[in-house]
């Protein structure tokens, strides 16, 4: 359990900082600002695919497993960052995509020239007739999830894009080409592993789904998921005293992730899972607006906090990734009370069980870009909804504010470290421009507030790396009726926590028994212990029992 004082920073090196004014973050970037990443007090990094790639899903549909894109470096500069990020005392966690590889893959193209071997690689199917698919599931990325071979007369399974053929785990030789891949990198000095959509790999049936929905019922949380994994944990990071791994799960349930991260060590160490970023999904379509569902972002949190923790099992903690718009526009408030509620997001996050995950950016309350022109947008997902919501008669204004709240390219925006040209990420020309909020939200001037949100989560950080009440209490909700107040304790024999969050800009008041406690970390400067609390505007406050 050492990995429960333990806290992940997500860089998403594209974005991070280039070092050679080609616009494109690398890895002698990643070096050149370790120093920051050692302030804020981070335990390891975690960086998103820098391997060989054609780049049609940004990394995650790879050629190489072994080798880096020559646009973030060498494996010498990965040494030197490996040695340079011990130095520091942060470690190291890669991304492994094991459901799929891209179709530049060797595997792939030696399945293509008629290599029986590598074709036994991949999931490949006759289909229902002539020109007719093996089934009528849908791809995530849109259109059918399979692609016909004219060679085989058959049809290759991708449930991603058409370049990301899904591999059959059913094949051992596969299950152990992945378990050398992550023993490759163990040698290389990564002790961290994170598993891409790692509940896809066992495929149940390969019926059609009755609903003409996508099939996700017949992919997902497969009846060997399990097997493989303790197969994988058995032959590679399992034999790592020091690993660390979490599992992207997607779609998935808590019957499924006590078992993926229960503290028998068998499978992972923690999972992700999703759920409580729907919370703002109309009807849950990702492209169609609503109001966060307050009520039903609490309900799961504790459904999943309480779940796993009745299993001995381990969440991992995050309101941010690469594919999720900024959490402070989201469940905050990015213009009137960026400050209060950028830390009330971290307080909410961190006091609870698990192992919290902070995405390049959000420690100094970086927002959503607010792009206002198609040309600015990157991402093919955001481009190709531009096209569908117009063809449906939505107006550009209507189509913009969508994109504006929920494109992927609001996470993916340059690191902003000071307010010249491009944010500091580059001398050259980045490969997407800096969102306009870098003159004003910036590395630069947070370091320069002794009052920042950075220093608000530096405290944070410190609470979970020396308090036992952080890293091992049960987490116990409280004040579940409030319409606007999201509150718990932690609790061990000898300690207690009691965590109260106001989610809105309007004063909201609470009763609570805070007999004994004292405030221990707040929002606002001139917090009170009284039970009955009239909370500001997003306030947040930790009261700990007093000794």
């Amino acid at each position: 359990m050492g990995f429960r004082d333990k806290v992940v920073y997500q860089i998403y090196p594209k974005s991070f900082q280039d070092s050679n004014s080609d616009g494109w973050g690398d890895i002698q970037g990643i070096i050149s600002r370790l120093d920051y990443l050692q302030k804020l007090g981070i335990n390891y990094i975690w960086f998103n695919p820098m391997i060989v790639s054609p780049q049609r899903d940004n990394g995650y549909d790879v050629a190489d497993y072994r080798n880096f894109d020559p646009r973030y470096g060498t494996m010498e500069d990965f040494e030197e960052l490996s040695r340079e990020a011990a130095k520091r005392g942060i470690g190291l966690m890669f991304d492994m995509v094991f459901n799929h590889t891209s179709t530049e893959h060797e595997w792939f193209k030696k399945a293509m020239a008629g290599d029986e071997k590598y074709k036994k690689y991949y999931i490949f199917r006759k289909g229902k007739g002539p020109g007719v698919p093996p089934n009528n599931w849908q791809s995530k990325f849109a259109g059918p999830a399979w692609e016909y071979v004219e060679k085989y007369d058959e049809w290759y399974l991708h449930l991603f894009d058409v370049t990301q053929a899904d591999l059959d785990w059913t094949n051992p030789e596969v299950r152990q080409e992945c378990a050398d891949i992550v023993n490759y990198w163990i040698s290389k000095g990564v002790h961290g592993f994170r598993f891409d959509v790692i509940n896809l790999i066992s495929k149940a049936s390969f019926e059609d789904d009755p609903n003409n929905y996508d099939g996700r019922q017949f992919y997902t949380d497969g009846p060997r998921e399990h097997e493989y994994l303790q197969e994988l944990n058995r032959n590679s990071f399992g034999q790592d005293p020091e690993h660390l791994t979490v599992g992207e799960m997607s779609s998935t349930t808590i019957d499924n992730c006590v078992r993926y991260a229960n503290c028998d060590g068998r499978e992972l160490d923690m999972v992700f899972s999703f759920h409580h970023l729907k919370v703002d999904y109309k009807n849950q379509m990702k492209w169609e607006l609503q109001p966060m569902d307050f009520m039903r972002l609490k309900e799961l949190f504790v459904q999943w906090q309480v779940g796993m923790q009745e299993a001995d099992a381990w969440n991992a903690l995050f309101w941010n990734c690469h594919d999720q718009p900024r959490s402070i526009s989201r469940f905050g408030n990015d213009k009137e009370y960026r400050k209060e509620s950028g830390k009330m997001l971290a307080t909410a996050l961190h006091m609870m069980r698990g192992t919290p995950y902070i995405y390049q950016g959000e420690e100094i309350g970086m927002p959503n870009a607010y792009f206002t022109d198609i040309s600015q947008y990157v991402d093919v997902e955001s481009t190709n909804i531009f096209k569908v919501l117009k063809e449906q008669g939505k107006s550009e204004e209507e189509i913009y504010h969508i994109l504006q709240e929920r494109s992927r390219d609001n996470a993916r925006t340059p690191m902003q470290w000071d307010d010249s040209p491009n944010a500091g990420f580059t001398d050259g020309t980045p490969w997407i421009q800096a969102a306009g909020s870098y003159k004003t939200v910036n590395v630069k001037g947070t370091l320069e507030d002794p009052d920042s949100i950075f220093v608000h989560y530096q405290k944070l950080i410190e609470m979970r790396k020396t308090l036992p009440v952080v890293q091992e209490g049960i987490y116990v909700p409280m004040l579940e009726d409030h319409p606007k107040v999201y509150a718990y304790e932690r609790r061990t024999e000898d300690d207690s926590l009691i965590v109260i969050n106001n989610f809105f800009a309007e004063e909201t008041e609470v009763d609570v028994n805070l007999e004994g406690y004292e405030v221990y970390l707040s929002n606002y400067a001139d917090t009170k212990t009284d039970s009955h609390l009239v909370l500001r505007p997003y306030e947040s406050v930790i009261f700990r029992k007093k000794a």
